[in-house]
């Protein structure tokens, strides 16, 4: 398998280091990088550099430029329109998740404040979200239209 690179977008210091903490006890081959908030996102996947990542862990109350907004702002940008998203808020508002979906998150997840379940919520998506993208499978071949 090889290297997933993943970029977690959240202001909170402590989430963070939570979730890079959860990360570094997977078993799994991770390039993890942060920003602080969405003009960083933003900014970052948009340098001529970057290697964009297979998955963004999206805060939605960031400061400067929330979640929602970036979200917005990567599906309306063709380089970054099939990201995948999974937007990762401490929200559970019906009215919070209805909006990720509707503006194109792959995945909406209530930031746990066990350890033990942040572990095994980020072992799942990730490696259902990397099957996804390693054995080529898109949503142009996802349904069979007879």
């Amino acid at each position: 398998m090889k290297q997933i690179s993943i970029l977690l977008a959240d202001d909170d210091d402590d989430d963070r280091l939570f979730f890079s903490e959860a990360i570094e006890q997977l078993d799994l081959d991770i390039a993890l990088n942060t920003v602080v908030n969405g003009v960083e996102l933003i900014d970052y996947l948009k340098h001529p550099e970057t290697r964009l990542p297979e998955l963004i862990f999206l805060d939605l109350n960031m400061p400067i430029k929330g979640g929602i907004e970036c979200l917005i702002e990567m599906r309306r940008t063709d380089i970054l329109k099939n990201l995948s998203v999974a937007i990762y808020s401490t929200s559970s508002a019906q009215k919070d998740i209805d909006e990720c979906l509707i503006h194109g998150a792959n995945i909406y997840i209530k930031k746990p404040s066990d350890f033990g379940i942040l572990k095994s919520i980020l072992y799942k998506v990730i490696t259902i979200n990397h099957q996804y993208h390693s054995t080529g499978l898109s949503k142009d071949n996802f349904l069979m239209v007879i």
